[in-house]
């Protein structure tokens, strides 16, 4: 089993919303006592591995930019069989911000982490743990920002203190869907979170 947590690397970004799949990952790694993330320089990532009773996971942030994922990705998943166990963990600014949903074998919605990965290890068939960052209205409505700099102004921005709330609870679901993830398989948890 591997989990990747997708962002960008350095101080600067740590708490942007495009880190949350790195944010998640922190938390899950804590949780679980999985080791402390050591860099490999050929994977050009930070790892950790660990077990969850007796399945074993492999955890990888990708010290490369988002739109350069893969490069990262591939080194760690060798295969097209191996890309089966892959839950790649992201952002998604097409949900709103407390929402969350696992998917298998589908397009990158335009995220460029996630087409990064994609077409480095040649398939689109891996999991993938969709985030939502953006607001929504007060009747629940998605929000999100209109035309490119706003977008990206947006994703490397960081939480308010009142989305800070809603990204904890988040943050503990997707923590609990990770566990199923590697304890149960993808369909156990896809049954359960989505």
């Amino acid at each position: 089993m591997f989990i990747v947590g997708l962002g960008n690397p350095g101080e600067e970004y740590e708490s942007s919303r495009h880190n949350v799949g790195r944010m998640i990952l922190e938390k899950f790694r804590k949780k679980y006592d999985f080791s402390d993330w050591e860099f490999e320089k050929k994977m050009n990532g930070l790892v950790s591995t660990g077990k969850i009773g007796k399945k074993k996971a492999t955890l990888l942030l990708p010290e490369t930019f988002m739109n350069k994922s893969g490069v990262s990705v591939k080194k760690l998943v060798t295969s097209k069989k191996k890309a089966q166990d892959l839950v790649v963990v992201y952002d998604e600014i097409d949900m709103t911000l407390g929402t969350m949903k696992i998917v298998f074998n589908r397009g990158s919605g335009g995220h460029k982490g996630v087409e990064s990965v994609a077409r480095s290890l040649g398939t689109k068939e891996f999991s993938r743990m969709r985030i939502g960052i953006s607001p929504s209205t007060p009747t629940g409505k998605l929000r999100k920002p209109k035309g490119e700099k706003k977008v990206v102004d947006f994703v490397l921005g960081t939480f308010n203190k009142r989305e800070e709330e809603k990204l904890k609870k988040m943050k503990k679901k997707a923590v609990e869907a990770l566990e199923d993830f590697v304890v149960n398989g993808r369909v156990h948890a896809m049954n359960h979170f989505n």
